[in-house]
């Protein structure tokens, strides 16, 4: 039981620091334009690199993400809204794993 709570209370430090850091580090407001910008596109580069990778195991074929994937870029790149994205994606993926089966 001993070990379960350093575990829990480590989990617990571990979470908190990340979100306590910046607060304690930077107390003044930032005003460097390129930092500010290179902090706008940080959540949005993380949910990248922990996402795309999935994207090609996800379907259980990669012959089936591929297609998906290149839809979902060309509508993301042509700024439709998230729901669009995601269902043209879940559409190609759908239709080609259906072409496949034909073959």
């Amino acid at each position: 039981m001993t070990k379960a709570i350093i575990a829990v209370l480590l989990m617990a430090l571990v979470t908190y620091l990340p979100r306590v850091l910046p607060f304690i580090l930077f107390r003044r407001e930032i005003k460097s334009p390129y930092i500010k910008s290179f902090l706008k596109y940080v959540p949005f580069s993380v949910l990248g690199v922990l996402t795309f990778p999935d994207i090609f195991t996800s379907t259980g074929d990669y012959r089936t993400a591929i297609p998906g994937t290149l839809v979902a870029l060309l509508l993301a790149y042509k700024e439709k809204s998230l729901v669009v994205v995601a269902i043209g994606a879940i559409i190609t993926v759908f239709l080609s794993g259906l072409f496949l089966t034909a073959l």
